[in-house]
């Protein structure tokens, strides 16, 4: 098993974070995994990605062009990354701030309203972690109770508020994703 997979989006939305905390779970699951980050000179408001893969056996390049997955959180991540998601491959978009136009008849289209699902349990900042949980339920890859472990050690320093915050983020998440219909 390999999954490669791209998270993308603007800078500030956490998009490096949610590939770090599929990277980290993967890793405590005892499989291979790479992280590469990409991002613009912006903090915020820029263009980050970054790619993840991960696998049960080695790795030979943590750089991949074509994704078996790609998780776009805005239009501009849309436009950009939607060919590069392998035919038969997934693409899941943050339709709270996408709007699908064009859609690629040889992948599967997930849509979740990332945004608007971490509103109703927090705020905007933790549709990053909603995404997480949702992409982690449709694929299945990695145990749910791992990246629950994973949220709670990256955001412990913050204080218990915030990982509540994100526990609950993930959790609607992967509601979410247990019920994701593809289009």
């Amino acid at each position: 098993m390999i999954e490669e997979v791209l998270f993308a989006g603007f800078g500030g939305q956490g998009i490096l974070l949610a590939g770090q905390l599929v990277a980290k779970s993967a890793m405590d699951d005892s499989l291979y995994a790479t992280w590469f980050p990409s991002y613009g000179p912006e903090m915020r408001g820029g263009t980050a990605n970054c790619q993840v893969v991960y696998s049960d056996d080695e790795i030979g390049s943590p750089i991949v062009s074509q994704f078996d997955t790609a998780i776009v959180m805005n239009q501009p991540s849309y436009e950009k990354f939607q060919p590069t998601v392998k035919p038969g491959g997934t693409l899941l978009v943050n339709t709270s701030l996408v709007q699908i136009e064009d859609p690629r008849e040889d992948v599967e289209i997930v849509r979740i309203q990332a945004n608007d699902l971490a509103r109703s349990v927090a705020t905007d900042r933790s549709a990053n972690v909603v995404i997480v949980g949702a992409y982690n339920a449709f694929r299945g890859l990695i145990k749910a109770a791992t990246i629950r472990n994973v949220l709670q050690e990256t955001f412990a320093r913050k204080g218990q508020e915030v990982v509540d915050a994100n526990l609950k983020a993930f959790a609607v998440g992967v509601e979410a994703g247990a019920t994701l219909q593809v289009k």
